[in-house]
């Protein structure tokens, strides 16, 4: 009888026990981690930016100058906000539809990609590595621009990693070019306000519920869960076929591409956890931007209370992850997670900016300084 009610009791309360599974620890650990992280390389991006054009750094700039003088940095506006989802949603088609067409194609403009965005994760590491011995100037390559030894050494490594998960086809260095990916995403893409946050936010939630839940009624699949799972042909052994060396050539392992973070248990054998690299990236754009808010304020001298706007951002994603996690062992299927996220994120923030009175600035246009045009009427 004891034995009986003991099982029934772990039955009961498994879905906990998953939860501290290491895969779920190790995927909530390094999302936020990668937010962070994404956030704060953002803003020293923006640091960088006004020392070079003011030559100091006790003066605040606007996001708007800083933007011309970053050309690599993105800044959302409303309508690309908007169209957004609407994009993404013909990208997730075309996947579906002709992926085993494309999937070599697939597969190179990924490792491209990821190479670029690996080697920009890498660059801090490299810095410190390279510092002692290093002058820092830059060596020139033609028309390829001119390149630091850190900048080289740190893109040397990406390539090395990439050319190794193609012929391994190992999870951990897919892993390695996803947070490559989502911390160079959220480097260089911002938001400029609460405004095109809540649209953006908004229309990825509608997006990811749509094709995570309705999906099958029109396409008789999940085609999110089939086009996140779905590996592509290695490169290497389709060249290998196509010029008959299978022979010289080893079996090359089917590549799963790097759109998510996957994470296997410790514990249990065959299970793993797996998180949508846009279920960080996206979320963590808002919280590069109210980051970016709480730098301002801060330097403004408007800051009061120690629970800053990032902190209760962070936490709600803290709490927007946990609870997709708890529904998906609820449920035992696959949730979209921003339908967490989202809520969990945006209105704390929501309901926090407006009990300290800066909803309406965050609204608009949060970085505008009130004393710059007194300022220059005063010139």
């Amino acid at each position: 009888m004891a034995e009986n009610l003991n099982q029934a009791q772990t039955i009961e309360y498994q879905w906990a026990y998953s939860i501290m599974d290491s895969s779920r620890v190790s995927t909530f650990l390094i999302s936020m981690l990668l937010i962070v992280y994404g956030s704060f390389r953002s803003l020293n991006m923006e640091q960088e930016a006004r020392d070079r054009a003011n030559g100091s750094t006790n003066c605040l700039l606007n996001p708007s100058q800083t933007s011309q003088t970053e050309n690599n940095v993105q800044t959302l506006d409303t309508m690309q906000a908007l169209c957004l989802p609407l994009g993404a949603s013909i990208s997730l088609l075309v996947m579906f539809f002709f992926f085993d067409s494309m999937q070599m194609l697939f597969a190179i403009c990924t490792a491209i990609i990821a190479t670029v965005a690996l080697a920009f994760l890498l660059l801090p590491m490299c810095q410190y590595v390279i510092r002692p011995c290093s002058d820092g100037n830059k060596i020139s390559f033609g028309m390829c621009g001119r390149f630091t030894a850190a900048e080289l050494f740190s893109f040397s490594l990406s390539v090395l990693i990439v050319c190794i998960w193609i012929l391994t086809g190992h999870w951990l260095l897919m892993d390695a070019m996803g947070m490559g990916l989502c911390v160079a995403f959220i480097a260089f893409v911002r938001l400029p306000s609460l405004k095109v946050s809540t649209l953006l936010l908004t229309g990825l939630l509608i997006y990811d519920v749509f094709w995570v839940f309705f999906s099958s009624y029109i396409f008789s699949t999940n085609v999110m869960v089939k086009v996140a799972t779905r590996p592509a042909d290695n490169p290497v052994g389709l060249v290998a076929r196509k010029f008959h060396l299978n022979g010289i050539v080893k079996e090359a392992p089917k590549l799963s591409l790097p759109g998510k973070l996957v994470f296997p248990s410790i514990h249990n054998s065959g299970h793993f956890s797996m998180l949508g690299l846009g279920d960080i990236v996206m979320p963590g754009l808002l919280l590069c931007f109210v980051l970016r808010y709480d730098a301002y304020k801060k330097a403004q001298g408007l800051t009061g209370s120690r629970l800053t706007y990032f902190h209760c951002s962070l936490l709600g994603y803290f709490l927007g992850l946990l609870t997709a996690t708890v529904s998906s062992e609820v449920f035992k299927a696959a949730q979209p997670a921003l339908l967490y996220l989202v809520p969990f994120t945006l209105l704390p923030l929501l309901t926090m900016a407006y009990l300290k009175g800066d909803l309406r600035r965050m609204w608009s246009e949060p970085f505008k300084s009130l004393t710059s045009s007194k300022h220059f009427q005063d010139v």
